[in-house]
């Protein structure tokens, strides 16, 4: 049986801490998929098509990854890929209370599958899609923060807002 995860978030935009547990991920499966969300509380800066289309480009090239969008209730979603397990990042104590609550959620309505939290690099627990936001609108530095290809495409959106 292939050991198939599923790695949601709405990648607005897909940084390098969102890659480096996509890796990490591959370590433990033999599938990743990236599941970019439609829906969120969060109001996305890129559109759907815009952040599965950069999270395609980053994982270009990565055996065993597939980049899908995604709408409705993540566990139905799982259930249609087959998938056994969610891959959530922990970056710090402020997220656990949130993520377990999600995970818990996710086992009362799908059981069979898992919820596996992982942490990333070290040079990454800081780094959040928000704060990435806010540095490119700022125009501050994100070159260690995020792909040459979503910088190029932060860039080109806030210079469009900017004028």
């Amino acid at each position: 049986m292939i050991r198939k995860a599923i790695y949601p978030g709405t990648f607005d935009p897909i940084t390098k801490g969102h890659l480096d547990l996509v890796d990490r991920g591959l370590k433990l499966f033999d599938q990743v998929i990236v599941a970019v969300a439609a829906e969120s509380a969060k109001v996305p800066v890129f559109s759907l098509r815009e952040r599965t289309e950069m999270a395609e480009r980053c994982l270009e090239g990565v055996a065993r990854v597939e980049v899908v969008s995604f709408q409705g209730l993540l566990v139905d979603f799982a259930r249609k890929l087959k998938v056994q397990a969610i891959i959530r990042g922990l970056r710090a104590i402020s997220d656990f209370e949130s993520e377990l609550q999600m995970a818990l959620v996710n086992r009362k309505l799908g059981n069979e599958i898992e919820t596996v939290f992982l942490t990333p690099k070290a040079n990454y627990i800081y780094l959040s899609s928000s704060l990435v936001r806010k540095l490119a609108m700022l125009g501050g530095c994100i070159d260690d923060m995020v792909e040459p290809y979503v910088k190029a495409k932060l860039e080109e959106k806030f210079q469009k807002n900017r004028q």
